[in-house]
């Protein structure tokens, strides 16, 4: 991350504008109080001020001035870390300029510490704090003489520890507005008609990004079915499909050795420190505190740390009421705290008896569907399908009736075609919807391929199919968005004289989005609401919009958050 740039973890970028306005307005005081204070000091007999006091002190008014204009004006670079260390170098000028370590202005210092601090957090502020220890010796080693050397000692002394306090506590505010964030994101859950899967996986990925790590690994099991579920996120298949295995006898595994009852942290130290500190720790959720892992304890978490190739992990069980499950969050390069370990379980406690809830009524629904399926399936075959045939077989029947040389022969075998296709089509859905849907339906380019054909040979449209990379989605996305194409297609088959279309897929910010375009043929450009569409896009929580393309064509989007 540069050193100007907004991190977006530590809160919305209304926040941290509004912060960054303030502290510039504060600043802005700051140092018209200073320059008031030089004037009163001129104006004092008894007070002699340099002209390089007086140039210092204005130069950062004019300096601060500038700064609080342009956040104003919402410059994105006086809103980032950069800022504050301008403060050090300025606040370091005027301490040596006013007499070194026996100057009052390093009070200062304090002004960087706490804007560092409390908006980017302990390590930020810690950084801060030892630059503004290291320019104050300097200064004072310059200045003072050897009379000033207690002083000295005890002004560092006093601006290290106390600065180290506002770091402590300004991340803390820090981490705490992190963690509010994250559990207002995990709470708001997925589309529901996206299944129980997508909620799991958005979770997991939301818990990855929060703790920087490379893994996330989630067990489940089912007490009904008394079958694993293994699902794996890496930090580098991020906006994937989330790996699902199940598992035989996980039992054998290392990643269900962990105490069930424990909140488990394990940080492999460099030596020496393996030696002297303690590596593995466990949280007893029964007796409600840590203690340091016996050798087998130790043992187990090694296992685990060397199957996840983990530097370091937290592991928390799962509050399943029909069930059991264990999520694990792994590192290969950074440390994790104890807090972060209860954080991770505060946070399954918040997020899974949700989800366990969605499971089941899900299962209870899709009992019901399956017997209105059965029932719709049916009505289909005798509505639909039945006539279909009938005129099929009419069809077939003049077509026997007309000789060689009859000028209909072609069109008659054409529509027999159509009707043919269409009654094969009509027998597929009916059995789609007697069986729940299609069981593999993960890649959704063979699909798009097949619509396009089918749409060749019966209307002559060329329907070009474009997808942005692997696009990965579950069975019931993957049947709205063949829905979705389906009715676009439609619309340009039966509403314009069009040759050719595109199709244009892609998953760009967390959001699916569909172009479905269809050359313009010389007609004038009309703005339209395509009703089925837009219906089935609103279901979905999204959107659709018909706009102009290249050439006068005419575009429908479709964007879907997933």
């Amino acid at each position: 991350m540069q050193a100007n740039s907004i991190d977006p973890d530590y809160g919305t970028d209304s926040s941290l504008t509004a912060d960054a306005l303030m502290v510039s307005r504060m600043r802005l005081v700051l140092a018209v109080s200073a320059l008031l204070a030089v004037a009163v000091d001129l104006r004092d007999p008894q007070q002699r001020v340099g002209s390089a006091v007086w140039l210092a002190f204005s130069c950062y008014a004019l300096y601060s001035l500038g700064v609080y204009i342009c956040t104003r004006k919402g410059q994105p670079y006086f809103q980032g870390k950069a800022i504050h260390w301008f403060d050090v170098l300025w606040f370091t000028l005027i301490v040596f300029a006013t007499g070194g370590i026996g100057s009052l202005y390093f009070l200062f210092y304090f002004f960087a510490i706490l804007t560092s601090s409390f908006r980017w957090g302990y390590e930020e502020g810690a950084r801060v704090t030892m630059a503004s220890v290291a320019s104050l010796a300097v200064c004072g080693l310059g200045t003072s003489i050897a009379s000033d050397t207690p002083q000295l000692l005890m002004r560092t002394t006093f601006l290290l520890a106390l600065g180290h306090m506002i770091g402590h506590w300004g991340g803390s505010k820090v981490e705490l507005r992190r963690r509010l964030s994250l559990l207002s994101q995990v709470s708001r859950l997925s589309n529901p008609r996206f299944g129980v899967a997508r909620t799991i996986a958005s979770t997991m990925e939301k818990t990855l990004a929060f703790y920087k790590a490379s893994h996330c690994v989630l067990l489940t099991r089912d007490t009904a079915t008394s079958s694993w579920v293994m699902r794996t996120l890496r930090q580098s298949h991020v906006g994937e499909a989330v790996d699902v295995e199940t598992i035989g006898d996980a039992f054998d595994s290392p990643l269900m050795a962990l105490n069930p009852g424990h909140i488990v942290l394990r940080n492999r130290l460099p030596w020496p420190l393996n030696r002297l500190c303690v590596q593995g720790h466990a949280f007893d959720l029964r007796l409600r505190r840590w203690y340091a892992q016996d050798e087998p304890g130790l043992r187990r978490s090694t296992a685990v740390a060397a199957m996840l190739e983990a530097r370091s992990f937290i592991s928390a069980p799962l509050p399943m009421r029909q069930g059991e499950g264990r999520i694990y969050v792994s590192s290969s390069g950074g440390l994790f705290r104890k807090s972060d370990a209860l954080f991770l379980a505060h946070m399954m406690g918040q997020v899974f008896p949700v989800i366990e809830t969605i499971w089941v009524l899900d299962r209870m629904a899709s009992e019901a569907a399956s017997k209105e399926r059965l029932k719709i399936s049916l009505d289909l075959h005798d509505t639909a399908i039945q006539p279909y045939i009938g005129l099929k077989l009419g069809l077939s029947a003049l077509r026997k009736k007309a000789g060689a040389d009859n000028p209909l022969v072609d069109d008659l075998d054409k529509l027999a075609s159509m009707a043919e296709s269409v009654v094969a089509d009509l027998r597929h859905y009916a059995g789609v919807v007697k069986h729940g849907g299609e069981s593999h339906c993960e890649f959704i380019l063979p699909h798009l391929h097949r619509q396009a054909a089918r749409i060749k040979t019966l209307y002559g449209i060329d329907m070009e199919i474009l997808v942005d990379g692997d696009v990965h989605l579950d069975d019931r996305m993957t049947a709205e968005v063949l829905q979705l194409v389906r009715e676009g297609l439609n619309n340009i088959c039966k509403h314009t004289h069009a040759h050719r279309g595109r199709i244009h897929i892609g998953c760009t910010d967390g959001g699916l989005q569909i172009r479905i375009e269809n050359e313009s043929c010389g007609m004038d450009f009309t703005d339209f609401r395509p009703r089925s569409i837009s219906e089935r896009a609103t279901a979905l929580g999204g959107s659709a919009q018909v706009s102009q393309g290249a050439g006068g064509a005419t575009a429908v989007l479709i964007e879907i958050p997933i």
